[in-house]
């Protein structure tokens, strides 16, 4: 059978679409690729921020002292931390030098941060200076309870009563409740869950999820507070915890982090920070019986080391072992 002829301009026209179709493709995926690795240098928001300020404050060192940003010697990286020295704690430091070799990394030059003398010196600084953390005191029910009954019956006191309480019984961080947005929550007759899309240690976006019980006292009870917000608010999207202006006109602009600690400090004293939450939480929760894994499964802690870190129980002669050796 005789085939029929074939077109040898549709032939070219044809591979010319793909090959202009394949750029397309290549483009595109360049494009994404670019994005991915601009994802992984600057990180979560947080350490986004974080990154911002300690550059700012090694630019201004480096211009001073004539040094050049990067790369930068690790005799001039002695210089540097032992002038943070002077106002910063040793685990400041070490985040500033993360931020440094992250800077050293994005203009693909070596970080000082590697030198083996420059580790022998870190040795010597971890040693010299208090390597313990300031850690956030916890409060007792009795404590948050006081500071819950002093609030208004108005939508700032409605707000900020819904703000200690979830932040106390879901052991969250103010990061963590500034972020929270109305659809992450499922109220029913079982009680609270609460869908986190990010946090500290979760920066990859994988879904975790928070459990809130019903409380026997409803003035104390967290799922009533968010209630009584969520009637306030009167919405079904959006940020959950929002600002207030004067005449009690409320916005839909989110709360910030910060401000979750400066309420915490009106509340329960300036000695407390918006850590106070979750310290508490783990001491309390720990205190009435409940074991790490229970614990941890709203802390989102990894390890039991960190739950062990975070309970204030430091009264020796109430919590201590040696009455229950039985002699």
């Amino acid at each position: 059978m005789k085939q029929p002829a074939t077109d040898p301009n549709a032939v070219t026209i044809t591979l010319a679409q793909e090959q202009r179709l394949s750029l397309r493709v290549d483009e595109q995926l360049h494009g994404e690729a670019r994005e991915y690795l601009r994802a992984g240098l600057q990180g979560s928001a947080n350490s986004q921020r974080a990154f911002t300020t300690d550059i700012r404050q090694y630019s201004d060192w480096c211009e001073h002292n004539s040094y050049p940003l990067t790369p930068l010697s690790a005799v001039a990286l002695v210089e540097y931390v032992t002038f943070l020295g002077r106002t910063r704690s040793f685990f400041t430091i070490q985040r500033h030098l993360a931020s440094l070799a992250k800077l050293h990394r994005q203009h693909n030059v070596p970080s000082p941060t590697t030198d083996e003398q420059f580790k022998v010196f870190m040795k010597g600084v971890k040693l010299k200076k208090t390597a313990r953390q300031k850690q956030a005191p916890d409060f007792s029910v009795k404590q948050l309870r006081q500071a819950i009954d002093s609030l208004p019956h108005t939508p700032t006191g409605i707000r900020n009563r819904a703000i200690l309480l979830l932040g106390f019984t879901g052991a969250f961080r103010r990061s963590e409740l500034a972020s929270l947005d109305v659809n992450h929550l499922l109220i029913d007759d079982a009680g609270l869950v609460i869908r986190l899309h990010r946090s500290k240690t979760n920066q990859f976006g994988e879904i975790e999820e928070k459990a809130v019980a019903y409380a026997n006292e409803p003035e104390y009870c967290p799922i009533g507070a968010l209630q009584q917000w969520l009637a306030v608010i009167d919405r079904e999207q959006g940020p959950l915890f929002v600002r207030i202006r004067k005449g009690e006109r409320v916005t839909q602009a989110r709360l910030s982090d910060e401000w979750v600690n400066v309420l915490v400090q009106q509340q329960l004293g300036e000695s407390f920070t918006a850590h106070s939450l979750r310290a508490s939480f783990v001491t309390v929760a720990k205190a009435n019986g409940a074991d790490d894994l229970e614990v941890m499964n709203q802390t989102k802690h990894r390890t039991t080391t960190m739950i062990q870190r975070y309970d204030r129980r430091r009264n020796i002669r109430k919590h201590n072992a040696s009455g229950k050796l039985g002699l």
